[in-house]
């Protein structure tokens, strides 16, 4: 989840075709990265895969790490948040709306994800600029809960924000290391009950003044 591109508004023909490109394009990627591995792949070969210049490759990716971490759900999940009833908590409608959405996603292209979060976890560089990612899917989430209930705490809201990610990123990783064997949507939900469950026992108080 690292696109912060939001999808068009309409389906024009034009659009359609755009959308179409870059759809074949990735394609054409994670089918390179998996025969030669992410690194002994080079642009211009997906270019030429897809049948595209390379110059059309940058058009729709900025670069070849792109090709794999964008995928433009952030902007559907923030508006899933914005969307939920005001009346939830903050981590219920993070839940609700990271269900919906990834069940929409895993449904209709579960095997890309599958295979974009693999390379992902096996490449160094992808792991990176995932990281670097993070924090503004994290800010993304964080003001379309503002948008539902301005009055809430802004910290709380970041942590809320970021324990979701966490809980997300970790029900990717479990059902990748398990070749699939889960259903990615149950996992998630597992990852936010741990965030709802006691830990066990009261904190310890810390000593000092720190």
């Amino acid at each position: 989840m690292a696109d912060r591109a939001r999808p068009p508004a309409h389906g024009g023909l034009r659009e359609r075709k755009k959308a179409q490109t870059r759809r074949s394009i990735q394609a054409h990627a994670l089918r390179l990265f998996l025969d030669r591995g992410y690194d002994g792949t080079t642009v211009e070969e997906i270019a030429a895969a897809a049948g595209v210049s390379h110059m059309t490759f940058f058009r729709y990716f900025p670069t070849k790490e792109a090709v794999v971490v964008s995928d433009g759900y952030d902007p559907m999940i923030a508006g899933l948040i914005a969307e939920r009833p005001p009346e939830e908590d903050a981590l219920t409608a993070l839940h609700r709306a990271l269900d919906e959405g990834l069940a929409r996603v895993y449904e209709a292209d579960r095997e890309a994800l599958f295979v974009r979060t693999r390379l992902v976890l096996t490449t160094p560089a992808l792991r990176a600029r995932q990281w670097r990612d993070q924090h503004a899917t994290e800010k993304l989430f964080a003001d379309a809960l503002t948008e539902r209930r301005p009055a809430e705490d802004p910290f709380r809201i970041r942590v809320l924000a970021a324990a979701s990610l966490a809980a997300v990123t970790t029900a990717l990783t479990v059902w990748v290391e398990g070749e699939g064997a889960r259903r990615l949507p149950a996992l998630v939900d597992e990852a936010f009950g741990a965030l709802r469950s006691p830990c066990g026992g009261a904190p310890r108080q810390r000593e000092g003044p720190n």
